[in-house]
């Protein structure tokens, strides 16, 4: 019952007390009490948000993670575009995009894409998951800090919504070129990019290493 009741209470503290946070902007150490669900907590200097109490954070950004998973696979499965041009017509995928780059000599290019599109966003939505869904029931999986020290570190290589804006102005150039048609593949790609914020906005980091704490205990 114990661990029931810390996986529905809200922001649960360690029994060690409350960390102290530093603020981002101006460098004032606090501590960091939590707050009421629904709230945020600012520096008494300067005033920028430390941390927030998100409603309902583990579920958010479980189900988001989950739906992030099912999204990769059904933009990885249909073709992303779809070009129609002289009676031809061309599909292209995510991953044949990256080859294609490669192919012609383009590795880094290349590399990047698959990497960027591909790698970064199926790594955080994983981590994310393995983290997360265990601590729905209060407890912490094996190793569940590192994978979460990991998937931080992997924020800021998730660059789905810039291959997206990149794809839609090449789009603007092509479309004289060729009849365009967006494939299940490009909405799934859209969907993923969405849920992919949603996920990593879904919990604050003070929260969930609190959390991990706890189910440590």
């Amino acid at each position: 019952m114990r661990r029931t009741r810390i996986a529905r209470a809200t922001w649960p503290q360690p029994s060690n007390g409350p960390h102290r946070v530093a603020c981002h902007f101006c460098d004032t150490l606090h501590e960091a009490p939590a707050v009421p669900e629904g709230t945020a907590a600012r520096c008494r200097r300067c005033g920028v948000v430390l941390y927030q109490n998100r409603p309902a954070s583990l579920v958010r950004t479980t189900a988001f993670s989950l739906a992030s998973l099912v999204l990769i696979g059904i933009t990885h499965s249909f073709p992303f575009l779809v070009m129609k041009s002289n009676g031809l017509q061309t599909e292209l995928s995510l991953y044949r995009a990256a080859h294609e780059l490669i192919r012609e000599g383009s590795v880094v290019i290349g590399c990047g894409v698959g990497v960027f599109t591909t790698v970064a966003p199926l790594v955080m939505a994983v981590g994310l998951l393995y983290v997360n869904a265990p601590l729905l029931w209060g407890r912490a999986a094996p190793g569940a800090r590192v994978v979460a020290r990991w998937t931080a570190h992997t924020e800021p290589w998730n660059m789905t919504e810039v291959f997206l804006l990149g794809v839609l102005v090449s789009l603007m150039k092509l479309g004289s070129m060729a009849e365009l048609v967006f494939g299940v593949g490009f909405w799934a790609f859209a969907g993923l990019m969405v849920c992919m914020a949603a996920a990593v906005a879904g919990i604050d980091r003070n929260e969930l290493w609190d959390r991990l704490e706890v189910a440590d205990e």
